[in-house]
This record gives structure tokens, C-alpha cells and sequence, in this order.
């Protein structure tokens, strides 16, 4: 049997198949009140009815300081629940799990008033962040347990933790960009303290699977190494984090140099020498290179994100291209058996 269409269990979510859609800002919120849009509805369903077994909404806001964007979608109200719980129906419709990132953006936020661990901006074109007191960060360690709530009663199945791509925890992990001198600055040991909390207090909420998307490669001398990664990886499976999803960059501008499958090697590596599920992405675009993946125990999960806008239906080309005989939706079926 092809192992990328294998079922595969966290806690007592199984999802039917390894095939995740990646979370993606769609910044699509028709009003800054963050609230899911009939846009936002088709688009995850949609991937659900193509046969992805984990179809992971994009990152969503905890705070309303927390949005990438004035048109991002929020978890920070109870005005969220019922949109929310819509995208996880619709999901669930079609044999597919639901899960939804929670995310504070940080120093990346595009809003007037921005917040950071240190005073230091991203680059020329963005504000300067307000450094965090310890007051604002105990109530973004609370908002993100709210988020947790919420997305419980909007019947989502996994919860992902935003910690890469440079925004608010990947700014706290990183010594590029946490010059702070009290207990969540300096040592790595202080750096992780943040996200630490931040799963902890989640925990109090939901007892569900809970993935991390960390950055493996921050593409500066400075920044951390693997080693460090690795540190934190460790930390998180001594918390319980039930898979970590590998991606890289967004801390600092950096020039990368992107080809297929070029983050997988930090997937494997995490996942060997921690012991600890990981979820492989970026630029995975095919049915024998995920498989490839998944067969020689590199990864556990394909996060597929381009290639899912490109084609919906990128679940039903990889099995043809495999050969595998995937099962289709119901309505689909007389369009699916000889294609």
C-alpha cells in the first residue's frame, strides 16, 4: 500500500490520509472584524471534497494586534466561533479532519499599533514595534488559551501553534530578534519560555492533538542553528506536542535559494534525533516525491500548500500518478473511475 495514503493517528484524531493543506493567509476578511467569509467556506471545503486527509485553516489571529493584516481571520471573539465551526462542518463533510493555526504576527503585523519582544523593526518598509512588558505578554499567553476554546467549540480536530515565519514566537525563540534581559530573553533556555507558556496554558483547554510550526533554518549566522531547533523540538515533545511541522525563513530578510523538497532534510533530521512526528513542506508538488518522503520514514505528514491553489483536486493527481485508486466524493465518482 502507498504509505502517502495510509491513515495515520494522533491522539484519537485519525486522519485517512497524509496529505495536509498547508495553512495560507487569504486575506480575504471583507471587514477588520475577522470574521469567516463564504470565500473562506468553499475554499477549505473544497480541498476536503479533492481528498486531503487534514485540511488546516490559515493562520488565524488570537488578538486583533496579533493579524498579519487588517483582512485576516481572528479567533479573538466569541463572534468567530459559529464562521469557524461552518469551514470545520463542511471539512468534516467529506471524511476530512479540520485544524486551525493560531497566530500572533508581531513585529509583521501591517496595523498602526504593533508589538514585539524587542524594539527592533523588520525592515525599512515596517513600523517599530512596541517591546512586550511582561503584562502584555501574560495576556497574549491568555489569548492564545481563549483561541484555544474557541476553536474546541468550533469543532476543529487539530490545533497548530504559529511559531515560524518570523512572526511573534519565532520573534521570541530567535536571538535576531529578542534582545530581551528578563526571563524571556537571552538563553535559549529563556528564548523558549514564551511558547513554553503559550502550550501549556492551551493544554488547559484542549486535550486534542497540538502540532508546532517552527522555522528550521533562520538563514543568518547569528540566528539559531539546528542545534538549537532541536533544543526546542525536544522541549516540545516533553510537552506533549504531538508532531512538529517543519518550515524555515521569516525571522530576518534573507535571500533563499528554494528547490524541491528543500526543507525536507530538517523534517528528517528533527524527527530522527528527537523521536517525534514531523510534517515535511515546501515545494512537494507531486505524487512520487511525497511518496518518496513518507516511504523512507523522512517525514510523517506532506504539507502541500501552491500546488493545493493550483488544483484542488492535487490528492486524486498524486494518487494517478502513483497508480493508486483513491476513493472519490460520491458526486465525483462517474468523473474520478476512468480519470
Amino acid at each position: 500500500m502507498y504509505k502517502l495514503f495510509s491513515p495515520i493517528t494522533f491522539k484519537q484524531v485519525t486522519l485517512k490520509n497524509r496529505i495536509v493543506m498547508s495553512p495560507m493567509c487569504m486575506y480575504s476578511c471583507e471587514s477588520e472584524n475577522g470574521t469567516v467569509q463564504p470565500f473562506h467556506i468553499t475554499h477549505y471545503e473544497s480541498r476536503a471534497a479533492g481528498q486531503v486527509g487534514l485540511v488546516m485553516v490559515e493562520a488565524t489571529a488570537v488578538q486583533p494586534e496579533g493579524r498579519i493584516s487588517t483582512r485576516d481571520l481572528g479567533i479573538w471573539s466569541d463572534d468567530h466561533i459559529q464562521g469557524l465551526k461552518q469551514i470545520s462542518d463542511r471539512v468534516h463533510a467529506h471524511g476530512a479532519k479540520s485544524s486551525i493555526q493560531l497566530a500572533h504576527a508581531g513585529r509583521k503585523a501591517e496595523l498602526e499599533t504593533i508589538h514585539a519582544p524587542s524594539s527592533i523593526r523588520f525592515n525599512e518598509n515596517y513600523q517599530t514595534p512596541k517591546e512586550m512588558t511582561v503584562e502584555d505578554i501574560e495576556e497574549t499567553i491568555i489569548s492564545f488559551k481563549r483561541g484555544a476554546q474557541r476553536a474546541k467549540e468550533a469543532g476543529f480536530d487539530i490545533i497548530e501553534i504559529h511559531g515560524a515565519h518570523g512572526y511573534l514566537i519565532n520573534q521570541f525563540l530567535s536571538p535576531l530578534t529578542n534582545h530581551r534581559n528578563d526571563q524571556y530573553g537571552g538563553s535559549k533556555e529563556n528564548r523558549y519560555r514564551l511558547l513554553s507558556e503559550i502550550i501549556d496554558r492551551v493544554k488547559e483547554e484542549w486535550d486534542g492533538p497540538i502540532f508546532v510550526r517552527i522555522s528550521t533554518n533562520e538563514y543568518n549566522a547569528e540566528g539559531n542553528s539546528l542545534d538549537d531547533i532541536t533544543y526546542f523540538a525536544k522541549r516540545m515533545k516533553e510537552q506533549g506536542i504531538d508532531l512538529i511541522d517543519c518550515s524555515s525563513g521569516g525571522v530576518v530578510p534573507a535571500t533563499i535559494s528554494a528547490y524541491p523538497g528543500y526543507q525536507v532534510p530538517a523534517a528528517e533530521k528533527i524527527k530522527q534525533k528527537v523521536t517525534i512526528a514531523t510534517g515535511a513542506v515546501g515545494l512537494i508538488t507531486s505524487g512520487i516525491q511525497a511518496e518518496e518522503i513518507i516511504q523512507n520514514n523522512r517525514a510523517d505528514l506532506i504539507f502541500v500548500a501552491r500546488a493545493l491553489l493550483r488544483n484542488p483536486y492535487w490528492s486524486k493527481a498524486a494518487a494517478d500518478e502513483l497508480g493508486y485508486s483513491l476513493d472519490a466524493p460520491k458526486q465525483y465518482i462517474r468523473g474520478w473511475k476512468n480519470g
